[in-house]
């Protein structure tokens, strides 16, 4: 990797990670992750205000770039381009989270170009509604189910049982950022197969 501009120490040993990383070096990965988890998270945190969210929000922008490593060039510090990833991804939740509060009445356009409403005077669900999301749930409960094992019971603790990352590590005694690194991993694949599925109905 030819590197371009000054960097400081810590950004030349980042350049040493990415390098690895971008030839599948899982390790480089951690270390990366280890190495930002904390700043990107309150730098997150300052943005949203929630620290759920702040997590969750620390979590993409780590899947994110970690899934365009290889888009990556050494014209800047690879902590920069990590931010401004973070940041852009941080802005879009926001913009979407405004949207669905301001724009009841009017509705949202989804992925799949249909309209969604959303009832703002009731939390309750009509019959057909509580169908729907049943058959949502039990759909993803059989996405799920096809996962590698490690995967599985991953988006099994934190978004069925509700657990918190610090939760998983204790339940499943792994390292924080070993959990993190792999539940991005997990929701990337969950997602694609989501995915898959949905064109296959």
């Amino acid at each position: 990797m030819e590197v371009k501009g000054n960097f400081s120490k810590k950004a030349t040993e980042d350049l040493v990670l990415v390098a690895k990383a971008q030839k599948g070096d899982q390790h480089a990965y951690s270390m990366l992750l280890e190495r930002y988890r904390e700043s990107v998270y309150y730098t997150m945190l300052k943005m949203v205000k929630n620290p759920d969210d702040a997590d969750d929000l620390t979590i993409e922008a780590f899947g994110k770039a970690f899934n365009r490593i290889g888009q990556y060039s050494p014209n800047f510090a690879f902590s920069t381009w990590l931010f401004k990833i973070a940041s852009n991804n941080c802005i879009d939740f926001i913009r979407k989270k405004r949207i669905k509060v301001t724009s009841m009445d009017s509705g949202i356009s989804t992925s799949d170009g249909s309209i969604m409403y959303i009832d703002a005077e009731s939390n309750t669900l009509d019959p057909s509604e509580h169908m729907m999301k049943k058959q949502k749930v039990n759909a993803m409960r059989e996405v799920v189910s096809k996962l590698k094992p490690r995967y599985r019971q991953l988006i099994e603790l934190r978004y069925f049982q509700e657990l918190s990352y610090e939760e998983i590590a204790n339940e499943l005694d792994l390292p924080l950022g070993t959990v993190k690194a792999q539940l991005f991993r997990a929701r990337d694949f969950l997602s694609n197969m989501m995915e898959d599925k949905k064109h296959t109905l």
